[in-house]
């Protein structure tokens, strides 16, 4: 098994290092879509995520093919932040360290790492 834990676009695992994984395939310029969508991804299938306390380094990846897409990258961040809130870490505000990037890849989507620092 490779660890992941799917469910229709969405997929995540806590690798080796304790480090949250996710992905989630396709992309819209409705940011808040990914809210949404990761929320309900970790309240309903990704049971083992508990809230941690500390400092995060988050890296964010945004994917497209073809044209980039006309999406702000800190409105994405900011979605998506919120989404991990009461998930992987208690506020926002615990994230020391963040990385967002757009560029060029085999198939349009979002990806994920979140990990404590130590």
């Amino acid at each position: 098994m490779d660890g992941w834990i799917k469910n229709g676009k969405v997929r995540g695992r806590i690798r080796d290092d304790g480090a949250l994984e996710v992905r989630c395939f396709g992309l819209t310029t409705q940011t808040k879509y990914y809210k949404q969508l990761f929320r309900e991804f970790f309240r309903k299938d990704f049971t083992p995520l508990r809230p941690g306390y500390g400092d995060y380094d988050v890296h964010i990846i945004m994917e497209y093919t073809g044209d980039a897409p006309w999406m702000d990258l800190d409105n994405l961040a900011k979605a998506l932040l919120d989404s991990l809130t009461g998930n992987a870490f208690e506020d926002d505000h615990q994230v020391a360290r963040l990385l967002v990037e757009r560029r060029v890849g085999e198939r349009e989507g979002i990806y994920m790492r979140v990990k404590a620092l130590s």
